[in-house]
């Protein structure tokens, strides 16, 4: 079974976003109760130049990444416990369940030297 250590959850969200301002909350409990995954929150407009081009149609947006392969990339519930379960599920070895485009594969790669 993977380590916690190996798993980066990022979820992409933009400010003007109504569930994603009251979805960061949710995020953050979960970050909460799992302290050895790493968490990052991005915001898809301010940190644009590391998204694009990277298409974020709907809010929330979580990418998960295990040694910087992407293990899931998509629109999440946007409850505490929706994630957690995703995330839960990673830890245990699963996913991906479908091919990851290679814009996200890419921002995985970004994101592992940013």
């Amino acid at each position: 079974m993977p380590s916690e250590s190996e798993l980066l959850v990022v979820c992409l969200c933009a400010e003007w976003c109504g569930v994603c301002r009251e979805y960061r909350a949710r995020f953050e409990e979960v970050q909460g109760r799992l302290a050895g995954v790493r968490f990052r929150w991005i915001d898809i407009e301010d940190e644009a130049d590391l998204v694009d081009p990277v298409a974020v149609d709907d809010f929330p947006t979580v990418l998960i990444l295990r040694d910087s392969t992407p293990v899931f990339f998509g629109t999440v519930r946007p409850q505490a416990e929706a994630l957690e379960r995703l995330v839960r599920d990673r830890l245990a070895g699963a996913g991906p369940a479908a091919a990851i485009h290679q814009d996200v594969a890419d921002l995985a790669l970004r994101l592992r030297v940013g």
